[in-house]
């Protein structure tokens, strides 16, 4: 029977895209709307379609109702699929080509598809490249529909429900006629085949009576367009009563501006239109602009006052206040103005004057600072009329402020490189150098920052460089919140790349003050606490910190509670937040991270939610926010050319956990006893067999209690490392990547599969060593599938050979078999050939056990490590005496 997998879904779940690097993907996610029955059953037709053929989804998105697109990726997916039937339809070679038609995209076009992409899994991949790809995909669906169609691809496309207008042949043209009193000149065309490059040929439309003078149906049909055209408009009207639609024709600008007014008109009745540049630009009409930042400012900064530039236009034109006069003394209509036509809308003018008045109030006499510049155009995208006349107020960046933007943007060097400080016991990868800069620089100009880096790019290593180098230069204190499950990783990592760095635990785990107490009892260069103890000691928000820096920031996504509310009445210079969870996926998330870093940037909480819902629920463009956003964020992926050329292709962690209380008193409770049978067991075969048994014993405290204890509830909060198996996955969930989980023991593998279900709200797959060799091969090909597998747990033995899972890029050893060779063995099941990205290995360690100490001992004794060869596994240490093993075992905390 076939291995079947299904996600954990529900009704209040909606199909989303994914940009993956060789195409695209799709998942569920839940969703804010309040699905119907007709969504629900849509969102389950659409994700069907895509096992079926992805392809064939991709062009059918076009022609789907887009009330059943329900996320913003899926929708942009339907729009890329739209501009390919839109071009379809506009063209009249497609009847004379068919399936041979080819329609490229031009660089305009394809820049202005990723600037409308959505915050979404996968953005990264979105380039020219891939663009070009999923055309060329489209194409192919196409091809082959229209192949098998015998009608025309006019009634392929109305079969299809296509809701774009479809040209006929016939073309109006009007272009200027500057040698003439009558400024503008008009013809029509029709096209009667293509050249041999695959473009219409034109031909006046007067031809057309000669060629179809008797064949009275085809001269109907060809003129269908022009007719229907005629019944909307009177202007069409009388020149095809006159008969003066069939020969070239001089115009005055009162009838140019008509025929340039109805081109809307014109186009839904299926004539393709042919016009000046700047009337096809819609940028004749007039407007605000406002040049924000042309000067550096004497000290740049959050609070440095930014210079404005605001002006009235049209087109490329500032107007002065002559100008402008002149202009509503003008009838309305085309008016040359210094050698240009420009567009004379007495209605639009004055409302644009009201927003010159409103936007230089705004600014007021003093200026606005950078984040209110950036709020203030943000504000303008969001408050843009949407009518086919354009925005009212258009705010671009100055000379200086684009480049500052797109050097802090990109993450470049924007200064000298920032030293780590002699004591600084670690060597930067170059992009970590640039990292290191570049939070520098946001320090130095008090400026919140994101260090969104991909996992596996050390934004922890990053961070403590700029901290080591902060105290040789100057001295200051920060504040350091991370999740408790965290606390064990930073302190190691401190330790061990900055040993010279000052720093206290604030955790009941190990160091407990009363709540009354109002301050550390002695200096340090770093406090490092959690998100819980933040409420529960208040004069932590009476400090005035140097530096707030937070791991796992998403920790404040919901602005709403009391954790996210204690983190933010807490004062610093510089604010840091650290995520690796893929800030595309999270746009109702941002505002809360962003009114923590650099308050006002993004409006008010209500100003957000609208500009969201009007992103989520519309085809709208996220251009401007994404603009304002990329100076704060730092995000660098492994797939970045400059990243990967510093990867190595398997790149290990070692992943510290604490212990939760149940696992402490067990595991001392264990200690004891040994302690005392050691000393009444005699050597040999029984002593050993206690050793061994009592290490299995240690090994399964430090899993789960209810792993020692042969329970089943396995609840998260009494293991330290289910949660940093949380921490990991939820970032692997994010960005829909997989995993592969690797335990010594069999009886492990069900409650993990259980647990991970949770966190993935996915099925995942298990492999032991009762795993028929049958179901074994269905595993593998369901893992390796495009349906999302996100995990597959497996026995170490049994998973530890003989399997291709290149599917996965991420392996977590839960528990160690304490031999590198056999370790090795099992991350090669997705580091071997076939694997196309880099392959992240977390060996999970328990701080302060037995596993932390040989850890250290296999470290520190190279020729230890290749003595522990296969076949001995823990037997040596079992030749240690007494004294030497209580020291193994005992609980270091």
């Amino acid at each position: 029977m076939k291995h079947e997998i299904r996600h954990n879904r529900s009704d209040s779940q909606a199909v989303i895209a994914i940009i993956r690097s060789d195409g695209w993907a799709c998942d569920w996610q839940p969703t804010e709307e309040v699905l119907d029955e007709r969504q629900i059953d849509a969102q389950h037709q659409l994700f069907q379609s895509f096992l079926n053929h992805p392809d064939q989804l991709l062009f059918d998105l076009a022609f789907i109702c887009t009330d059943n697109l329900v996320t913003p990726s899926i929708r942009y997916m339907a729009q890329l699929s739209s501009h390919f039937i839109r071009q379809i339809a506009k063209r009249p070679e497609r009847e004379f080509l068919r399936q041979a038609i080819r329609i490229d995209l031009t660089q305009a076009e394809i820049s202005g598809l990723i600037d409308q992409a959505p915050f979404m899994l996968g953005l990264e991949h979105l380039n020219d490249a891939w663009l070009c790809m999923i055309w060329s995909r489209m194409h192919a669906v196409y091809a082959d529909e229209i192949k098998r169609f015998t009608g025309t691809v006019a009634e392929y496309l109305d079969r299809r429900h296509a809701t774009v207008p479809t040209a006929g042949r016939v073309f109006f043209h009007l272009v200027e006629n500057r040698q003439s009193t009558r400024p503008f000149a008009f013809m029509a065309t029709y096209t009667d085949g293509v050249n041999p490059a695959g473009q219409a040929n034109h031909l006046p439309l007067a031809n057309a009576l000669r060629e179809y003078r008797s064949d009275r149906a085809n001269l109907i049909n060809l003129l269908s367009t022009v007719h229907r055209a005629a019944d909307r408009s009177h202007f069409i009207k009388g020149l095809l009563d006159t008969g003066e639609i069939f020969q070239p024709l001089s115009m005055t600008a009162e009838e140019a501006f008509v025929f340039l007014k109805e081109i809307p008109l014109y186009e839904a009745s299926g004539i393709v239109c042919r016009m000046p540049d700047w009337w096809k630009k819609r940028s004749s009409s007039a407007r605000v602009t406002v040049a924000i930042g042309h000067h550096e400012p004497a000290r740049v900064g959050r609070d440095a006052l930014v210079d404005f530039d605001i002006r009235v236009a049209i087109g490329d034109l500032q107007l002065t206040d002559a100008e402008i006069r002149q202009l509503q003394a003008e009838s309305e209509g085309l008016v040359m103005i210094k050698g240009r036509w420009v567009e004379v809308d007495h209605a639009r003018l004055n409302d644009v004057l009201k927003a010159y008045e409103k936007v230089k109030k705004q600014v007021g006499s003093t200026g606005l600072n950078l984040v209110e510049a950036l709020h203030m155009q943000l504000q303008a995208s969001r408050n843009s009329d949407q009518t086919e006349t354009g925005t009212l107020v258009e705010m671009n960046h100055g000379a200086w402020l684009q480049t500052f933007m797109n050097k802090m943007a990109a993450g470049k060097d924007y200064a000298t490189a920032v030293s780590c400080g002699a004591d600084f016991l670690a060597q930067l990868r170059p992009y970590q150098e640039k990292g290191l800069s570049w939070l520098h620089i946001m320090k130095s100009l008090r400026l919140g920052a994101c260090l969104a880096d991909d996992m596996g790019l050390g934004k922890t290593i990053q961070v403590i460089a700029l901290l080591n180098s902060i105290k040789v230069h100057r001295g200051e204190q920060t504040l350091l919140v991370v999740p408790a499950s965290l606390i064990a990783n930073w302190r190691q990592e401190i330790e061990r790349f900055a040993p010279g760095l000052r720093f206290m635990v604030l955790h009941p785990s190990e160091y407990r003050l009363s709540p009354e107490d109002t301050g550390l009892p002695a200096r340090h260069d770093i406090l490092l606490t959690t998100y819980g103890m933040l409420g529960r000691y208040p004069w932590l928000k009476e400090v005035h910190w140097h530096n707030l820096i937070l791991d796992e920031a998403q920790a404040i996504k919901n602005p709403s509670t009391r954790q996210t509310r204690s983190v933010k009445q807490i004062k610093a210079d510089f604010r840091l937040a650290l995520t690796g969870t893929p800030i595309e996926n999270r746009l109702s998330d941002l505002w809360s991270l962003f009114d923590f870093l650099n308050q006002g940037l993004l409006g008010s909480a209500k100003e957000f939610s609208a500009l969201a819902n009007r992103l989520r629920m519309q085809y709208a463009d996220y251009t401007p926010l994404k603009s304002v956003l990329s100076p704060f964020i730092l995000r660098r992926l492994k797939t970045d050319r400059e990243v990967i050329r510093d990867l190595p292709d398997k790149i290990e962690f070692k992943t510290y956990a604490g212990l939760g209380k149940k696992q402490v008193a067990l595991y001392s409770q264990l200690v004891e006893d040994l302690k005392c049978k050691l000393t009444t067991t005699a050597d040999g075969i029984q002593r050993k067999g206690l050793i061994l048994t009592s290490i299995i014993k240690f090994k399964q405290i430090c899993n789960h209690p209810d792993h020692f204890l042969g329970q089943n509830c396995f609840e998260e909060n009494e293991s330290g490392k289910f949660a940093r198996l949380r921490e990991i996955c939820e970032t692997i969930y994010e960005k829909r990547e997989r995993v592969l989980v690797f335990t010594q023991f069999r009886e492990m593998t069900g409650p993990l599969q259980t647990y991970l279900e949770t966190l993935f709200n996915h099925q995942g797959l298990v492999l032991h060593g009762g795993t028929p060799v049958a179901k074994r091969r269905q595993i593998v090909e369901a893992f390796q599938g495009s349906s999302y597998v996100p995990f597959l747990v497996l026995s170490l033995k049994a998973g530890g050979v003989g399997l291709n899972l290149t599917a996965a890029n991420h392996v977590i050893h839960f528990d160690r078999w304490w031999n590198p060779a056999v370790e090795n063995q099992a991350t090669d099941r997705a580091f071997r050939i076939g694997q196309q990205k880099n392959v992240i290995v977390h060996k999970f360690i328990t701080t302060g056990t037995i596993e932390e100490k040989i850890d250290r001992m296999i470290d520190d004794k190279g020729s230890l490590a290749r003595d522990i060869i296969p076949e001995k596994q823990e037997d040596w240490i079992t030749e240690m005496d007494n004294q030497q093993l209580m020291n193994l075992f005992q609980l270091s905390i």
